[in-house]
Formats: structure tokens, sequence, C-alpha cells
């Protein structure tokens, strides 16, 4: 089993950042962090940002691309996420995600979830 504790979200206006955390306890060495998806009201999860193991390779979805950026530590098992030049569009529950496969972006390809942290960007 993997834990995942996500961290940072909260409220902020149009054009500003936040930082995004999620800490993963347990059987980390089987399946880690490498993901982020969100979820906006009435609307379906959706694939945010990825990365692999060594934090050599990033993907990211076209809306969030050139805004985010996502990054690990390894040493900390903790994952991250900067958001910068928010818009109120980028409004969800922000969730990370565990896989056991080198990188993913799909949902369907990770083992494990986080309950999410709330991220609202007012105009």
């Amino acid at each position: 089993q993997v834990q995942l504790v996500e961290s940072g979200g909260g409220l902020v206006q149009a054009g500003g950042s936040l930082r995004l955390s999620c800490a993963a306890a347990g059987r980390t060495f089987s399946s880690n962090p490498k993901g982020w998806f969100r979820q906006a009201p009435g609307k379906e999860r959706e694939f945010v940002a990825a990365i692999n193991w060594a934090g050599g390779s990033t993907y990211y979805a076209d809306s969030v691309k050139g805004r985010f950026t996502i990054s690990r530590d390894n040493a900390k098992n903790t994952l991250y996420l900067q958001m910068n030049s928010l818009k109120p569009e980028d409004t969800a529950v922000y969730y990370c995600a565990a896989t056991r496969r080198p990188v993913a972006t799909y949902e369907w390809e990770y083992d494990y979830w986080g309950q999410g942290t709330q991220v609202t960007v007012s105009s």
C-alpha cells in the first residue's frame, strides 16, 4: 500500500501562483507518485502533468504547458506541482497519483490516489 497526501491548495487571484506537494508513504519502492490530475465541478477528472522517477522526462496537458512545472524530490518521497499564471479555469480539486510504471498519463495506469487538495482561482 502507498499513502499519498496532497497539500498547498487554496484560494488565489488570477495571475497568482501556488505550489502543490504530494507526500508519499508506505511501499513507495514499488509504486511512487508520478502524476497530477484535476477535477473541476461537473467535469471528469483530467490529466495535468506527469514525471518519471529520475525527473528527466515530464509531460503536460496542453492547457497548463508553459505555466505549470512538475518536479520531485525522491529523498523526501515528495512530488510537486508549481502552478504559475493561474486562471479561473484552473479551479479544481487536484490529485496526485502513484504508479509502478516508468511514467503514465492515463488514470487507469495509476495504482494509488491521494484525497485531493482544492485550488480556487478568482477572477
